[in-house]
């Protein structure tokens, strides 16, 4: 597989952001949508219960599954949302900080957001993810 994602940094606006501010994928790429990465154990309880850097931690271990099973790895990610069941914005940047811990030097486009609740009892943090590759 080779890499289509191209991540693209702008010298017009602040470099304050820890994320490229655009991405593209190659044409003929194949895209990928896997479901809300959620803090999810095998046996369907929620891991670390109250812990937001916990839940992130666990969340970004689903996402890579799900996207190792599809065919992909993070670097293969154009864009995330993430979202967490706060209002206090320490605790978006306590899973923020996960987030971009994990995805390393990948810092593909991503949106932050401070949500009411999230759809699994317990639950935190969330992450989505677009991919893309191209298969050889």
């Amino acid at each position: 597989m080779s890499r289509s994602v191209s991540l693209i940094r702008s010298t017009s606006l602040s470099d304050v952001a820890q994320y490229a501010y655009a991405a593209t994928a190659a044409g003929g790429s194949r895209l990928i949508f896997p479901a809300g990465a959620c803090p999810l154990n095998e046996d369907g309880t929620t891991a670390a219960v109250g812990d937001y850097a916990g839940q992130a931690r666990k969340v970004m271990e689903n996402l890579r599954t799900a996207l190792n099973d599809a065919g992909a790895d993070l670097t293969d990610v154009v864009y995330t949302r993430v979202l967490v069941a706060s209002s206090r914005q320490e605790d978006l940047v306590t899973a923020w900080n996960v987030v971009r811990e994990t995805f390393g030097d990948h810092d593909a486009p991503s949106t932050l957001f401070g949500v009411t609740v999230l759809g699994y009892d317990d639950q935190l943090v969330e992450v989505e993810a677009v991919a893309a590759v191209r298969d050889e």
